[in-house]
């Protein structure tokens, strides 16, 4: 659970004070943060946890290189803008409680709740899959008209290699000892 020692008091009611437990944070799609977030969070389910709360993109100077790839792998939007732009847009959420902030990924900027653009940048491969709902098997998928002859030409010059079928009639089935 997203936060869960930070949310939750020992006996599972919500801490007052912790801004995702107050309204309207509580439906927040975009977490504005400091430097480094998610280090520390290496697990995929840090992600997930993000992902299930509604949360679509982080906002941070800087992230945990594993949680930062992990978003990109989960449709969670990692956006790096500079620390100061970081702090200027928390103060604007905390100032006008209920204002908005948007990530436009198609063009590469974060509008602040006075209608500013940040410029951000990501990877093209990274930004497409995010936009096209890509994982890294429907990526892959999409070059299956080369790696199929590659893989039959393949095999029928490096027969050898090929262990052959692994189930069924005349499968292939290691030596016990």
């Amino acid at each position: 659970m997203l936060f869960h020692d930070l949310r939750f008091n020992a006996d599972g009611s919500e801490k007052p004070d912790f801004i995702l437990n107050r309204p309207p944070y509580r439906k927040a799609g975009i977490i504005v943060a400091d430097r480094n977030f998610g280090c520390g969070s290496s697990r995929e389910s840090a992600v997930y946890a993000v992902a299930t709360f509604g949360i679509r993109s982080v906002i941070a100077p800087s992230f945990g290189d594993i949680f930062f790839n992990n978003c990109l792998k989960n449709s969670v939007v990692p956006v790096m803008l500079d620390a100061e732009t970081c702090a200027a847009l928390r103060a604007q959420l905390r100032a006008h409680v209920g204002a908005e902030i948007t990530v436009d990924l198609e063009r590469q900027v974060a509008i602040d709740a006075e209608g500013r653009e940040h410029a951000f940048r990501i990877h093209p491969l990274r930004r497409r899959c995010l936009l096209d709902g890509l994982d890294d098997i429907s990526l892959t998928s999409e070059f299956l008209d080369v790696i199929r002859p590659f893989e039959t030409s393949y095999r029928r010059e490096f027969s050898w290699l090929d262990p052959g079928p692994t189930s069924g009639p005349g499968a292939v089935v290691p030596n016990e000892p």
